[in-house]
């Protein structure tokens, strides 16, 4: 899968194709619904959501970001593998935006996020040309990272189908924070399901599940898996 990529919008990292192979081998709901639907926020260049799509031929996608040269690079992207007809892209911001908007389009099988998580004090270690070319708001996370990680997680609730699946991307650091945000966030009853490292041992996946339900799946937190070589491949860059 090839994609376009233009500046200011983040260039996808191996990490991100990790990230697609999760929820391809963990989310039940879309290998098995035929009317299976995911929601991505902060679609970038669209690497995700057309990946999935690939994968899965029955899943239709809402994918989202706040900046208008994403949304245009992913639309653009789509057309450019004949996927237009099964994804749906517009700019939206979820901190500020109302969620009416999307829950009109839902509810969604999955929401599934690469969210700007680099903790703000870590920016400034970031490679010399990334702070260069491209977007720092696609990078910045707040003073913890989390800054639309929490927004993820406050609407997840309001979004999902019943045991309905939140696929996040973060910091090593960040999965115990967000076990620690659910803890005192109870009503969003979402559950923790699993954490995931990445090809370089470094936990970089969370996995949770919404509904009453999701307190009976595995809760073990597996922080020693690593996932398997997938063979689906982030797009090389034009």
């Amino acid at each position: 899968m090839t994609l376009e990529m233009r500046p200011p919008v983040l260039i996808p990292r191996p990490e991100t194709e990790e990230l697609v192979g999760l929820v391809v081998a963990d989310c039940e709901a879309l290998r098995h619904s035929t009317d299976a639907s995911v929601l991505e926020v902060g679609c970038g260049s669209g690497a995700v959501s057309l990946a999935l799509l690939r994968r899965i031929p029955q899943v239709h996608v809402i994918a989202i970001d706040k900046s208008e040269a994403a949304v245009s690079l992913t639309r653009d992207n789509a057309e450019r593998l004949g996927l237009q007809h099964r994804i749906h892209v517009f700019q939206h911001d979820i901190l500020t935006d109302p969620v009416e908007r999307l829950q009109d389009l839902g509810p969604f099988s999955a929401v599934v996020s690469n969210p700007p998580y680099i903790f703000t004090e870590d920016m400034t270690r970031l490679e010399p040309e990334v702070l260069r070319y491209e977007d720092h708001s696609a990078l910045d996370g707040g003073l913890d990272g989390m800054a639309v990680m929490k927004g993820i997680l406050h609407l997840a609730p309001l979004l999902l189908k019943a045991r309905g699946d939140v696929f996040l991307e973060g910091d090593p650091r960040h999965p115990e924070m967000v076990k620690n945000w659910l803890e005192d966030h109870p009503e969003g009853l979402l559950r923790l399901l699993q954490i995931v490292k990445d090809f370089c041992g470094k936990t970089r996946f969370i996995h949770l599940r919404s509904g009453r339900d999701a307190a009976n799946a595995t809760t073990s937190h597996m922080t020693g898996r690593r996932l398997p070589p997938y063979l689906s491949s982030m797009p090389p860059v034009l």
